[in-house]
């Protein structure tokens, strides 16, 4: 393992984690974060000079549509279900005073 994680990198992850970590805990964890370094650092060696970068493995186009308005205004048949309505908006019981 080339990449060593120290007790005080654990106990700071832990920290940021809101973890409550035992010895034999911290000691697994710095290994586990040792061996995710180690395949990074393998990856890197990869030979990535002709890939082009990229934020998704699949093209992403734009998928909005375009706004078009459908229904129209239907004002009058929506305040035709209220019980009460005054100048073309709805009447509400006060709620704040």
């Amino acid at each position: 393992m080339a990449n060593v994680i120290s007790d005080e990198t654990i106990e700071y992850v832990g920290i940021l984690a809101k973890l409550e970590l035992s010895e034999e805990e911290k000691e697994q964890a710095k290994s586990d974060m040792a061996k995710m370094l180690d395949y990074i650092d393998k990856l890197n060696e990869l030979n990535t000079e002709k890939v082009e970068p990229m934020t998704h493995i699949f093209p992403v186009n734009n998928v909005f549509r375009d706004d078009v308005v459908v229904n129209g205004d239907e004002r009058e048949a929506m305040l035709s279900n209220a019980p009460e309505q005054k100048d073309g908006s709805y009447v509400v019981p006060q709620t704040v005073e």
